[in-house]
Order: C-alpha cells, then structure tokens, then sequence
C-alpha cells in the first residue's frame, strides 16, 4: 500500500471512528468545543521559554485520551506529515537564539533549544487537541456546533467541504501518479521535469471533479445554507456546564499557579 492509499484510508478510518464515538457521546459538542478552546489559548498564552508550564497543559491530553479511549500513538502517525513543517520551524530558533540560559552538568542550554522545546511542545498540543476534538465530535457535528454558536454560514461551509473534498483530491492524485508510473517504464515517483505540469493538470481534474460535487449537492437540495438540524438528542445541562466549568478552571490553575516547579521542589525536598 502507497503513501496515498495510507492516507485515504486513514482519513476513512477516522471519519467511522468519529461516527462511532458520536453516536454514543455524553457531552454537547458546545461544552467540548469550549474546552479545546480554553485549552488552545491557555497553551499558547505561556512564555517563550516557559517550558514547564506548556508541559504541564498535557494533563488535559492524557485525561481525554485514556477517558476517550483514543490511541496517543496512532494520533501521532496520523498527524506525522503536519509535525515535520512545525519541527524545521522550530529548528530556526536554535540559530538566531543563542544565549545560554543555563547550564545541565557541562552541556549549555541555549535560549534557541528553549524557545525551540516551548514550540514544539505547544504546536503538537494544539494538533492533538483538534484531532481529539474531530474523533470526538466528527467533522458535521463541529460544524454545526460553530453555526448554533454564531460562525459565519460561509466559512463554516467552507470548512467542512475542504475535510470532505481532501479524500477526492488524494484519489485524483492517486490515479494521475498511477498513471504516471505506467507511462515512466516502472520509474519510481514523478520526476522533476514533469512537476509543473503534473499540478497543473491536477488542478483542472480537481476544478471538474468539484463541478461534478457541487452538481450532486444542488440535486441533493443544497441552497447555500448549511443545516442546522435539532432533533438531536441532548445531554444533562448540569453535566455539560460541570464538565467545561471543571476543565477551565483546570487550565487555568495551569497557567497560574507553576505546578511542575512545586512538584518538583516537594520531590528534592522530599529527597
């Protein structure tokens, strides 16, 4: 299987996980969307160099994937082609920031590795927080979460075709590389001679395949609006405004209150 097929099939396998883990969800999508976003600004709020403190937010992740039962290591697969951009993004902090902020044994620690670890750390927290949030909630219940919250009908639409249309793109792909491959007598990938007019005829097979889409959603009825549908099944108020009061106030004792600094002074104290 190809590095397409994989994605595809990835991209199927957590659509039916979603569909699944929705069906039987407790929570309203309002109260988990609130959470994701006071945890996003709580994260991303802390210092350049306050590593131990954007450590400390993990707490929420670990909690939501061992009581969502959602699988760290497979989120970290899934998610590997959006880390390798965030990694040469923080790898410039070790060039242009070179003062040592302190020192481990005899190894310096520049402000770079610090200011690098603090990226890194917050960039994979938000990428896990919203894939936690999508295999909680799936990509319609989002949406419709962000239409009954007020989110412009526009953008909302917006962003659930480009989910739904990245599945269309990589089968086009898919078959234009397979096509490639049998017209290059067996030469591995596209070379670079043909790149400009590879993604040029990739982009008119996209431009007529979302013809054919928006087509069937006009046949289907679609007028521009997105529904808003409200015969769903509600969860307990109390236990939605517990659960989001509960995890806010979490973030922000986080945020204030350097709970890796005391944890670790009652450890060496304790020592």
């Amino acid at each position: 299987m190809d590095s397409l097929q994989k994605a595809i099939a990835a991209l199927h396998e957590a659509d039916a996980e979603a569909a699944r883990r929705s069906t039987g969800d407790r929570m309203h999508p309002a109260a988990r969307l609130v959470v994701c976003g006071g945890f996003l600004a709580a994260t991303m709020s802390f210092g350049k160099y306050d590593l131990s403190g954007v450590l400390g937010m993990s707490l929420y992740l670990i909690v939501t994937a061992v009581w969502e039962d959602i699988s760290l290591r497979k989120g970290f697969w899934r998610l590997k082609y959006l880390l390798l951009p965030l990694l040469l993004l923080c790898a410039a902090n070790l060039l242009y920031d070179r003062y040592v902020v302190f020192c481990i044994g005899s190894l310096p620690v520049t402000g770079g590795m610090l200011s690098a670890a603090v990226l890194l750390a917050k960039g994979t927290f938000t990428m896990y927080a919203a894939y936690f949030l999508i295999l909680s909630m799936g990509i319609d219940r989002l949406c419709m979460t962000f239409r009954r919250m007020g989110a412009p009908e526009g953008m909302v639409t917006v962003l659930l075709l480009t989910y739904r249309y990245l599945i269309v793109l990589l089968k086009e792909t898919q078959r234009m590389v397979q096509a490639y491959a049998l017209r290059s007598a067996g030469k591995k990938g596209v070379h670079m001679s043909a790149w400009g007019s590879f993604a040029g005829m990739l982009l008119l097979r996209s431009m007529d395949r979302a013809g054919d889409v928006y087509d069937s959603m006009l046949l289907r009825g679609y007028n521009g609006a997105f529904p808003c549908e409200e015969g769903q099944k509600r969860a307990g108020k109390g236990r939605n405004i517990l659960y989001a009061a509960v995890w806010l106030g979490v973030f922000l004792i986080l945020r204030s209150v350097p709970v890796f600094h005391l944890v670790g002074g009652l450890l060496c104290g304790q020592i």
